[in-house]
């Protein structure tokens, strides 16, 4: 949405009295193009963001789809990976060096793989979920797969993650084969995201479709079943969005438990589906020790999440979390008066 005429706009002014921005990860999309042709697709708008700050300081989360970001300073380092790391630019990687350079003067840093924004706030892109999700995604199925590979007693031990460490030793791997595949100029469709929107819709459509989508959804709890036997769940053959939303909750509270992160909130994104909203079930935001969920959503306008168009739906794009001294996170949504046409010309890259 940002390459969208006033959706940049509409950021640049909800940052009016603030200190810092931060971006929560995959804020360049790595996986469909090369790292050149991002960076020019990107230009026009970090330059907008960096006249916007002035020398407010902007910080950059990597995610799993910019996770080349911080690759290099990952592979570098010498010290185990804690809650936060403070990077520069130029420390991080080439690629980190050349978004700064976007923005001259801009006050910018890197964080990994999260930043405490307050004493008790902690925020992260999220992606560590996916080694605890249910949800039979190809990502989720070849971290299993990495898991197997890559680590002694793998049969049993690749999801027994309890550091960041741990974390990246299942995730890299894959994010690094994606991002590779993207640099070739001929990234797959099961790498850029494609295939798993296309089975997406075809299953939830199964109902009313042809023969071939009926089969398909017929044969999906069996093949879910043949993952599960291989060791490489759990997973659940349920693809309503109210178990999208459970299972992403219930992930992104196993990675708070499992990293020990005592905070009394924790903000992330990564699942798109912003949150808490209105009419949403409380508990299912507090992870089993009280500590209370946030979603930031993100700035994709999404096809298959968004058929009906309506503003109302947590897929809707364009909202931030603001966080001020001594009040809970807030879920802005900053292009909810935008009609589902004027945002809808920009796909997902």
């Amino acid at each position: 949405m940002l390459r969208r005429d006033g959706a940049a706009e509409a950021l640049f002014a909800a940052l009016e009295g603030t200190d810092r921005l931060v971006l929560l990860g995959d804020s360049l999309e790595l996986r469909n193009r090369r790292v050149r042709e991002v960076l020019e697709a990107s230009e026009p708008f970090f330059r907008a963001l960096g006249d916007a700050l002035g020398d407010r300081r902007l910080v950059i989360v990597a995610g799993n789809h910019d996770h080349a970001l911080v690759e290099r300073w990952l592979a570098g380092r010498e010290q185990p990976l804690g809650l936060e790391q403070r990077i520069a630019p130029e420390n991080a990687s080439d690629l980190a060096a050349a978004l700064a350079a976007q923005m001259p003067g801009a006050n910018v840093e890197l964080a990994y793989p999260g930043i405490w924004l307050r004493e008790d706030v902690y925020a992260t892109h999220g992606h560590y979920l996916d080694v605890h999700m249910t949800v039979p995604t190809i990502e989720r199925i070849a971290i299993s797969v990495s898991g197997r590979l890559a680590l002694e007693g793998g049969s049993g031990r690749w999801s027994d993650v309890h550091s960041p460490d741990d974390y990246e030793s299942l995730l890299a791997p894959v994010y690094a084969w994606s991002h590779m595949a993207a640099q070739s100029g001929r990234p797959g469709q099961a790498t850029a995201g494609g295939a798993a929107i296309r089975a997406w819709r075809t299953l939830r459509s199964a109902r009313g479709g042809g023969a071939r989508a009926r089969a398909l959804a017929a044969a999906f709890p069996l093949a879910v079943s043949t993952l599960n036997a291989a060791g490489l769940g759990p997973l659940s053959s349920e693809l309503s969005g109210e178990e999208l939303r459970r299972a992403g909750l219930r992930a992104i509270s196993e990675v708070v438990e499992r990293l020990r992160i005592r905070a009394r909130h924790v903000v992330f994104g990564h699942t798109h589906r912003a949150g808490m909203l209105e009419g949403d079930i409380a508990a299912e935001w507090l992870t089993p020790n009280g500590v209370q969920l946030h979603n930031t959503g993100s700035w994709v306008y999404s096809q298959t999440f968004l058929d009906k168009g309506d503003p109302r739906s947590p897929y809707w794009p364009g909202s931030a979390v603001l966080i001020e001294d001594g009040a809970p996170p807030e879920l802005l949504r900053l292009l909810a008066d935008r009609p589902a046409g004027e945002l809808s010309g920009v796909r997902s890259a």
